[in-house]
């Protein structure tokens, strides 16, 4: 019997775990370590954070899903890897700390035949002095990063609109909280169902709401931009952001790199170099992501984590790591089968994987402040890596180490996303866009990267219908329910 481990409970980890348990059936076992007790659908916590969706509906528990599948559960956190073993045998092992289920606080040793690592990201609220701190979230600000901060997000943002309706003006900023920031789509549709939640509450007079992102232009989203069919014509997403901002009446800094936070008030640093503050009444920032911190051993017990891991703590897989200028970047860099090249049990899904390099043209101000998106590899892109690394994982098991390993490139992925700009069944809307590839592939799709036929997007009612659906239908797969396999990432 061989034992897969996978580190995380997300899109990725429960992708991966899922299909493994169901293709490799009751001959192997899957252990899940994750240290949540509940799975989270982190899409709608936008939904969450303007109290359109209580937390309860965009979480579910996973011991009797996991219990149901036949996954081995450990409500814990990874702490290290050994993968040569240590002095006292060869088996590969993770080191867990236990966060719930009765142990909390204890460590075990959790041996493996093959390790996926989905443990996503750390939140990496230090980054930025004021903005949270090594345990999370500040005082000053708030977050629809988990479902907790986006209940949290939603009760702040009722007292403002009691507020506005006693006659007192707020003001509003959303963005990204660090140079280095990715997830600007998630921040894009908070600023926007906030718009819409003011206007429905009927205090849009009374609020001045601003946008502030380390994106070089309105529309990067953290993929350089792109060119998308809206309408038949071909629109930069640039345009196609910039109108919806003018629509709205949201004013916006782009280029921004946050480096202090503090009541009322963020201070910050342009690319041109000059510095800025910006006061408010509610803010929504995003943190910096960062790998969740884990350390790597060899049988020595020296510690190999550089070989392991990137510099920001993200595992090392297939990808050309070396260092080139941006005209160079070539599509080819991007992993294909996210196995770690010095150890070949071990494999990386979704935001876990070290990216060989940013997908935005790097930016950095005449202060060397680097001011320019990471690489976003969340949602669908994390679900499709995460079950083509289990199937390789699987048949890794059944066929032997010749097996041949599954491909999942980001540069030869489409990938689809919808994005709220407000909750309503009959005024609700959402731009829905396809991208492919998701990382520009120049040398095949000369000027654009992208191919035009396949990268198209249209605002409107019918956007908002099509994410609650996928709200519910991704629920429903996620807790294994009849059917759930036919279901796409």
């Amino acid at each position: 019997m061989a034992r897969v481990v996978v580190l995380g409970g997300g899109v990725a980890g429960h992708t991966a775990a899922t299909f493994a348990a169901d293709w490799l059936g009751k001959d192997h076992e899957v252990v899940v370590v994750t240290p949540n007790s509940k799975w989270n659908w982190i899409p709608s916590n936008i939904w969450v954070g303007v109290g359109q969706m209580s937390k309860e509906e965009v979480t579910f528990d996973l011991a009797p899903v996991y219990a149901k599948a036949g996954i081995t559960y450990k409500q814990a956190k990874a702490v290290s890897l050994n993968p040569e073993g240590d002095v006292n045998g060869d088996k590969s092992f993770v080191t867990i700390e236990y966060t719930g289920q009765g142990k909390a606080g204890q460590s075990e040793n959790v041996t493996y035949d093959y390790l996926i690592n989905a443990t996503g990201p750390k939140l990496n609220f230090a980054a930025t002095p004021g903005l949270g701190d090594a345990n999370g979230l500040g005082e000053f600000t708030v977050s629809v990063c988990t479902a907790d901060h986006a209940d949290h997000a939603s009760h702040e943002l009722a007292k403002c609109i009691e507020k506005m309706k006693k006659g007192e003006h707020q003001k509003f900023l959303i963005g990204t909280g660090h140079g280095m920031c990715t997830c600007q789509g998630a921040a894009f549709e908070y600023i926007f169902n906030i718009e819409h939640e003011l206007r429905k509450a009927g205090v849009r007079d009374m609020a001045e709401i601003k946008w502030i992102s380390n994106e070089s232009f309105l529309g990067d989203f953290g993929m350089g931009g792109l060119h998308m069919k809206v309408g038949g014509y071909v629109v930069s997403s640039r345009i196609f952001t910039e109108s919806l901002f003018a629509e709205r009446g949201v004013d916006y800094i782009t280029g921004a790199h946050v480096n202090k936070v503090e009541k009322g008030k963020v201070s910050y640093e342009l690319l041109d170099g000059s510095m800025g503050e910006e006061t408010f009444d509610f803010s929504m920032l995003i943190p910096p992501f960062a790998g969740v911190g884990l350390k790597a051993y060899n049988k020595a017990g020296e510690d190999i984590t550089d070989t392991v891991f990137a510099p920001n703590g993200f595992m090392k897989v297939d990808a050309d790591y070396t260092p080139k200028p941006y005209q160079e970047w070539k599509a080819s860099d991007w992993p294909r089968t996210y196995q770690n090249p010095t150890f070949k049990n071990l494999f990386a899904a979704g935001i876990a994987f070290a990216p060989p390099h940013i997908i935005s043209k790097p930016m950095k101000s005449p202060n060397g402040t680097m001011i320019n998106p990471t690489p976003p590899r969340t949602g669908m892109p994390s679900g499709i890596i995460g079950k083509a690394v289990a199937h390789s994982v699987c048949d890794l098991i059944k066929k032997g180490p010749s097996a041949h390993l599954h491909e999942a490139s980001m540069a030869e992925m489409g990938a689809a996303c919808v994005a709220s700009a407000g909750k309503g069944w009959l005024d609700g809307q959402a731009a829905a866009m396809t991208v492919y590839p998701v990382v520009p592939d120049f040398d095949k799709y000369p000027g654009t990267g992208r191919d035009t036929d396949y990268t198209f997007g249209e605002i409107g009612l019918a956007g908002h219908w099509i994410k609650h659906i996928l709200h519910h239908l991704f629920i429903y797969k996620a807790k294994l329910n009849p059917g759930w396999t036919m279901i796409p990432e």
